[in-house]
């Protein structure tokens, strides 16, 4: 065909033109699979972003990300002018002249190479191809790409056609702002506002002359001029961006010279809060959403979502701080109480052999440097030497000089806690404290950890009194019982459960009475009377879903429940029976703004409302009955107009964990205070019981929640029945003396039903060599 053409001139061209058309459609065509991947018209017309989704409590603060890469777009109008212009007289000073291919920028490129001085000729628009289409990673590559210099070559053409194809469709202010939104500025921000941010603690249209330049000049190399890392390279890097504006006309002479004699003028204080985003919380958020993601095929790490959780900030913070204020004093009562000793100790009070060294295998570390030197007493020399380091303390971050060997004793001796509380009415959680520091310790204790429940289990049995045609004032006799039994394996036992000061009364005492002073002799005559397999049932009604082993001790808390199934449990008493899902998560909207999901708690009556209401009066009796287990809380400021609370102290065994539950009008929560390595815990009673530990964080909680009643949480009295009440309740007990309440069922090690749970090891261990 072409032979026709008598000129030699306008058969070359023509050939050229041929070549070239071939080229482009077998290029767009991935011809025989050869070219990889371009854009299509659609992804052009719609090109798409990783945008990070954003996480709120119920009063619209941001409280964290969900990100692969931390982006946040911003529209054209919020970029300042020096951003615009620092990156257009560095990037590509003729970005508004050419169509996506700068001719002439090659040319000159080309003569400059030719001279020795490399210089890159991507126009903006080819970049931001590169970016939003990932045209150089080898997914995008065909088989020609496997050729090193065609690779290039191929690469280069379709960034070409990519740059054209987005400079046809969009504006120049609109790919300038798509370029923007997609750079990576190092240290996981990307994107102008996330730079700006992270590097200046301001948003992008505050951004001066100089700042502009900091940030311009990382596009060139986000490590080498990262001013973190490398501040001076970073400074020498702004002023030659600097140097192109003046040079262009956006700035003068005068402004030049003085720019270039600023520091960098980092503000780097908005790191810390970004560090900080994954929280309990955040964490709590993203298990909570895996079904609803799956299910409606969404990944909240890109899709830009803006989550409303049910957790109010105000009330999250004064639970914080509290946790904080009181952890560190129960810390140093432990630390008081095993001063010098090693506190890992068996149910006899001897020092468990190997304890630490066992925990030490299980370091990364530990098989690292085995790898390495093959000898375990080598390894442990190396672990033992000391060095410094920065370890978490309550009194902050402290550099110390300290071994390995020191460092996870020092991590796995401290208390950990779990705080949660809900309304009981819809369901909604409103604090949620998952540890004391979800840096150090990313297990979370709210929804994760699982103890023995202790006598904060006790209320089960005494509705499934109820339940059983009981009443409140019903009595038992305070005196020793033995239950004979078979366990699972056939085998006959007995059961002669004592209580926690290990001395009988033998005095009648109401339902309510006995249940307010925790005796586990009464409880175990109830447990025998009602039926283990019938409190079991019970719990798991009211809201309990951990697997519970029925045995005649269930009802001392024998069992491993977590904080969130406790709160959800207690919560059922005070709303009349019904038993609403906890829901964390209440809207959530797309990145347009729409609402795509809301949740509501699935709600079901499971009890009775009248054994419901007698239950909120029973634990009434923890503090208006003689000997009551949650009096302390007489010591806060909780008792004005008429206010009435009901609760449930717990200790499990040997002082491992410390329970409080405790119910308001307006307000469920439950704590629970622990070491996660349970052969460590205090001593005793004085210090170890959950009067002692977790009540007090409880009561502190709710007198600052009180000091702000614009909250919600008011003081006052409980609601009125809703149902007539047939039952006898009001019988007064003797007004008699009784020594400081007592509260653990202090189980015998033949009815330890479970091993302990494996729990992982902090996460931030000093493993540096």
């Amino acid at each position: 065909m072409f032979r026709r053409v008598k000129s030699k001139l306008l058969r070359f061209l023509l050939i050229a033109i041929y070549s070239l058309i071939i080229l482009v459609c077998a290029a767009q065509l991935n011809f025989l699979w050869l070219f990889g991947y371009s854009p299509t018209k659609r992804d052009i017309v719609m090109p798409t972003l990783n945008v990070s989704s954003e996480l709120y409590t119920a009063d619209s603060v941001l409280i964290g990300r969900y990100f692969e890469e931390d982006r946040d777009p911003v529209a054209y109008d919020s970029i300042s002018e020096n951003i615009l212009n620092a990156l257009i007289a560095t990037e590509d000073v003729r970005f508004y002249k050419h169509n996506g291919i700068d001719f002439i920028g090659l040319f000159s490129s080309a003569i400059s190479t030719l001279k020795g001085d490399r210089r890159g000729a991507s126009t903006i628009t080819q970049q931001l191809a590169k970016n939003l289409y990932r045209t150089r990673y080898n997914k995008s590559q065909g088989l020609l790409g496997k050729i090193p210099v065609v690779r290039i070559g191929i690469t280069k053409f379709k960034e070409w056609m990519t740059a054209y194809k987005l400079e046809s469709k969009y504006s120049k202010s609109e790919i300038v702002t798509m370029y923007l939104n997609t750079v990576s500025f190092s240290n996981n921000a990307y994107g102008i506002k996330s730079a700006a941010i992270r590097y200046f603690n301001k948003h992008p249209k505050n951004l001066r002359p100089t700042e502009a330049a900091v940030l311009v000049g990382m596009l060139k190399g986000t490590t080498l001029y990262n001013p973190i890392r490398n501040p001076k390279t970073s400074l020498a890097r702004r002023n030659v961006v600097l140097g192109q504006m003046q040079k262009e006309g956006y700035i003068s002479n005068g402004q030049f010279e003085s720019y270039s004699k600023e520091p960098l003028n980092l503000n780097l204080n908005n790191i810390e809060e970004r560090s900080n985003n994954d929280s309990y919380l955040r964490s709590a958020v993203a298990k909570w959403l895996e079904k609803w993601s799956e299910e409606n095929d969404i990944d909240i790490h890109t899709a830009g979502l803006k989550i409303y959780t049910t957790i109010d900030s105000r009330m999250q913070k004064i639970a914080e701080d509290v946790v904080a204020l009181q952890m560190k004093e129960l810390q140093r009562r432990l630390d008081n109480t095993w001063r010098n000793e090693i506190p890992w100790r068996d149910k006899s009070g001897n020092i468990l052999p190997g304890f630490l060294e066992d925990k030490a295998r299980k370091l990364p570390l530990f098989a690292s440097l085995m790898e390495t030197h093959k000898s375990e007493e080598v390894v442990f020399d190396l672990l033992n030497k000391p060095k410094k380091m920065r370890v978490f303390t309550w009194d902050g971050d402290e550099e110390v000089e300290m071994s390995t060997m020191d460092s996870l004793k020092h991590y796995i001796t401290m208390l950990n806690t779990g705080l949660m509380a809900m309304d009981p009415y819809s369901g909604k959680i409103k604090v949620w404290v998952g540890g004391i520091n979800h840096r150090y310790y990313k297990f979370d204790h709210v929804n994760q950890a699982k103890r023995q429940a202790g006598s904060t289990f006790k209320p089960f049995v005494y509705l499934t009194a109820l339940e059983s045609g009981m009443a409140p004032c019903d009595t038992y006799e305070d005196k020793p019982v033995r239950l004979d039994f078979v366990n699972k394996k056939g085998e006959k036992e007995v059961w002669e459960p004592k209580n926690a000061d290990w001395s009988f009364s033998h005095r009648n005492m109401s339902l309510r009475w006995a249940m307010a002073r925790s005796l586990n002799t009464i409880t175990a005559q109830i447990t025998r009377d009602v039926g283990w397999d019938k409190i079991v049932e019970t719990a798991h009604r009211c809201g309990i879903t951990s697997h519970l082993e029925s045995v005649p001790s269930v009802g001392l808390g024998s069992n491993d429940v977590s904080v969130f199934e406790m709160v959800n449990a207690y919560a059922t008493f005070m709303n009349a029976g019904k038993r609403s899902e906890p829901i964390l998560v209440s809207k959530i909207y797309n990145s347009d703004g729409k609402l795509i999901a809301s949740f509501e708690p699935a709600s079901k009556q499971v009890i009775d409302p009248q054994d419901a209401w007698l239950m909120t009066y029973m634990l009434r009796g923890t503090i208006e009955e003689p000997g009551g287990t949650s009096q302390a809380l007489w010591e806060w400021d909780l008792f004005r107009e008429n206010n009435q609370i009901g609760g449930k102290t717990g200790t499990s065994s040997d002082y491992v964990d410390g329970w409080y539950m405790g119910i308001t009008k307006d307000l469920v929560a439950g704590v629970w205070v622990g070491c996660d390595e349970q052969s460590i815990h205090f001593k005793g009673s004085h210090n170890g019981e959950g009067s002692k530990t977790a009540l007090p964080i409880y009561a502190l909680f709710m007198e600052e929640l009180y000091k702000h009643p614009e909250l919600g949480v008011t003081f006052g009295e409980y609601p009125k029945a809703t149902v007539e009440i047939t039952k006898k309740f009001n019988c007064p007990s003797p007004r008699i003396v009784i020594p400081a309440p007592v509260d653990s069922t202090m189980m015998q090690e033949d009815l330890e039903l479970f091993p302990e749970e494996e729990i992982p090891l902090p996460e931030t261990i000093e493993t540096e060599f």
